[in-house]
């Protein structure tokens, strides 16, 4: 089962089907430290011609019933909505739960519009329904690096303004 919603004006909730449970308590390693090498990478790409930033949040379980409550805690708490621009995307992910979110501040997400979101949305879906999780997460990424530079391309002034490394919670 699919549901693509869009909640607020910010941010996209994808939940798939349950297709495993693991026990709960232990932190897993989902990437090995290549794939996440390709994952930072692609971040640190996405934001090489751009003032926009881009974080990835990966853990076990989205703590909230909803993915895009969680995500916008996350984002609020690692202060991404303080960004000079107010342009930065974080990309949420609970993958025991299988649930997701794109929750973008109001600088890019005014910009591009729904569509672009909903899109991007269905990328990940078609990534993730195949398992390909890094490919996914490094297609979106740079699709969202193009966005951020088309509507905020890089000044001369800019700095990198949150670290590019992928996050992981419990």
């Amino acid at each position: 089962m699919l549901v693509l919603k869009e909640h607020r004006r910010l941010s996209f909730k994808l939940k798939l089907q349950k297709v495993a449970l693991f026990p709960l308590g232990k932190k897993k390693e989902f990437f090995t430290p290549e794939q996440q090498a390709l994952m930072v990478e692609a971040i640190r790409k996405a934001e090489k011609d751009t003032s926009g930033e881009v974080r990835v949040f990966v853990e076990s379980r989205c703590t909230y019933v909803d993915p895009v409550d969680r995500a916008s805690e996350i984002f609020f708490g690692l202060k991404m909505d303080q960004t000079k621009d107010r342009n930065a995307v974080l990309f949420y992910i609970a993958m025991d739960d299988r649930q997701l979110a794109l929750f973008a501040d109001e600088g890019i997400y005014q910009r591009v519009g729904a569509k672009y979101w909903n899109d991007e949305v269905r990328k990940i879906i078609g990534a993730f329904t195949k398992d390909d999780y890094t490919d996914g997460i490094c297609r979106v990424v740079t699709d969202i690096g193009l966005a951020l530079k088309a509507e905020f391309p890089y000044q001369s002034d800019d700095k990198n303004e949150l670290p590019d490394e992928i996050i992981f919670g419990n």
